[in-house]
């Protein structure tokens, strides 16, 4: 069994959407969202630089943008989709709970909202390498920050204000061998974001919504959702709220997943799998000269 995945905030790169909009049809349906959206993410996936699409509000949409993108030109069915933080928008739409369009609407309200509250207090994210779980949580609490991604593979991300994340640097928790800060904007899945919540519930009573109709997992907890409304409520409180890719992984293990194929811009997520699910055939797309091994892989293992 195949599962096709999409990423999160911090794995664009500047330039990263070029190639793909070589692609016959792509340039069209880039600049359909970009009209739909009001902002040109052409432009923002391939001219602008880190700091610019470093934003919040660019570059939630840009990722959607493209992992929709990319998933369109493998021309297959997964028979589960899953993402990370924002990425769970692009997987809702590929599981067909949402159209393209309408994702890309909602994500410019997330991005907007979530900027906008990252606005009033300065804050931040940190990748945490290494350590025992349990211990660096309690550490994490300890400092008032909050366990926001516990991504597995032996990485938990904590966020908080930049005091906090300072103060973590100089004291981190017992094993941890490394506090790297991420390229995001704010304190994201945490309390700090509770005035985008409402933005989304907003927003989210226009959709149009259908259930799902390939096994879609959710961050919250891991677990399979079968409905359209659950999907699109949990992506609602998502936002303020942990995410458990290492309950995700867990789930795909159980389901029998054998191949991940992560869409653009791949290879953070495909990391994680390498180190927690051993045996898991993975392939990331990062340029479209990977299709044709993506669609190979997808050929082994679907249906499986």
């Amino acid at each position: 069994m195949l599962v096709l995945v999409a990423p999160g905030q911090g794995a664009q790169t500047p330039g990263f959407l070029t190639p793909w909009l070589e692609l016959p049809g792509a340039a069209d349906r880039i600049a359909g969202w970009s009209d739909a959206i009001g902002l040109d993410l052409a432009h923002y996936g391939t001219k602008a630089d880190a700091d610019e699409i470093r934003d919040t509000a660019v570059a939630q949409p840009l990722l959607v943008a493209a992992g929709l993108l990319s998933a369109a030109a493998l021309d297959a069915s997964p028979g589960v989709v899953a993402g990370h933080s924002v990425g769970e928008i692009t997987a809702a739409a590929l599981a067909g709970v949402i159209d393209d369009e309408a994702a890309l609407r909602f994500v410019r309200t997330r991005g907007l909202g979530m900027a906008e509250a990252a606005a009033v207090t300065e804050t931040g994210m940190a990748a945490l390498l290494g350590g025992d779980p349990d211990v660096t949580v309690a550490h994490l609490e300890k400092l008032g920050l909050t366990p926001a991604n516990v991504n597995g593979g032996g990485q938990i991300v904590a966020a908080g204000t930049a005091e906090q994340i300072a103060a973590l640097t100089e004291d981190m928790p017992e094993g941890v061998r490394r506090v790297v800060a991420l390229k995001v904007a704010g304190a994201f899945h945490t309390h700090h974001m509770a005035p985008a919540v409402e933005k989304l519930r907003t927003a989210a009573a226009g959709l149009t919504v259908a259930d799902p109709a390939v096994t879609y997992v959710s961050n919250a907890d891991g677990r399979t959702v079968a409905t359209g409304a659950e999907v699109i409520s949990r992506l609602v409180g998502q936002v303020a709220n942990p995410v458990r890719w290492d309950l995700c992984m867990e789930t795909f293990k159980e389901l029998g997943v054998t191949a991940i194929v992560e869409a653009a811009p791949g290879g953070t997520l495909v990391g994680l799998a390498k180190r927690a699910l051993p045996g898991v055939k993975t392939l990331a797309l990062k340029t479209p000269d990977d299709l044709d091994a993506a669609r190979a892989l997808i050929s082994e293992h679907a249906g499986a």
